[in-house]
C-alpha cells in the first residue's frame, strides 16, 4: 500500500512512475510494487503516467487493459469545501472500484468512487463511469451507459481482421456517405 500520499517516498516513487517512458516499463513497475493497488490480476496492461491518489482502494482482475489518460477518483473535494466554508464535522467521502476480469478501460475515461465494472466489458474512451456496470457489455458516454454487448463488438472485429488499407479506406468511405 502506498500510504500517506504526501509522504516524501511515496511522492518520489509516484514521480518515477511517471518519468516511465512506456507503458509496457510502468505495467513492469506496478507489477514489483503490486501492493499499491488492492489487487492486480494477471496480464494487466496500464498506459496512463499517473497513479492513482488512492490506489489502496482499487482492485484489478485478471486480463485488464488501461488505456492513456484514464483517471479513477476514489475520494471527492466537497469535505474541504464545506470545511472553508465553517462546517467542519463532514469527512471526506471516499470509496471503492473494483475491476473485474476481461476489461478495457478507454483513453481519457473517468471511473468515479463505488463502481464495479464486470466482467467482459468495454468501456469507451472518454467515457464517465458513475455507476456499475455489468458483465459482457460495451458501455460508452457522460454518463456511461451500456450501448452493446461483448459478442457483437467481437464479431464486428473479426470483419475487419487483416484488412489492407485500401479495404479499410473502401469502408470507412461507405459507412461515411452523406
Amino acid at each position: 500500500m502506498i500510504g500517506d500520499g504526501n509522504n516524501i517516498r511515496t511522492l518520489l516513487r509516484k514521480f518515477y512512475f511517471s518519468l516511465l517512458p512506456t507503458s509496457v516499463l510502468r505495467t513492469k513497475y506496478l507489477y514489483k510494487h503490486k501492493n499499491w493497488f488492492h489487487h492486480i490480476g494477471a496480464n494487466f496492461h496500464f498506459q496512463p503516467r499517473m497513479l492513482p491518489a488512492d490506489p489502496e482502494l482499487i482492485s484489478f482482475g485478471d486480463n485488464v487493459k488501461i488505456a492513456a489518460n484514464v483517471t479513477f477518483i476514489n475520494h471527492d473535494m466537497i469535505a474541504c469545501l464545506l470545511k472553508d466554508m465553517g462546517i467542519s464535522n463532514i469527512s471526506q467521502y471516499q470509496g471503492c472500484i473494483e475491476i473485474g476480469n476481461n476489461v478495457m478501460i478507454g483513453a481519457g475515461s473517468i471511473v468515479l468512487p463505488n463502481v464495479r465494472i464486470g466482467n467482459n466489458v468495454i468501456i469507451g474512451a472518454g467515457s464517465i463511469v458513475s455507476k456499475n456496470i455489468p458483465d459482457n457489455c460495451v458501455a460508452v458516454g457522460v454518463p456511461c451507459k451500456v450501448v452493446g454487448d461483448i459478442k457483437t463488438i467481437i464479431e464486428k472485429r473479426i470483419q475487419y481482421q487483416g484488412c489492407d488499407v485500401s479495404t479499410l479506406w473502401g469502408k470507412f468511405t461507405k459507412f461515411n456517405m452523406v
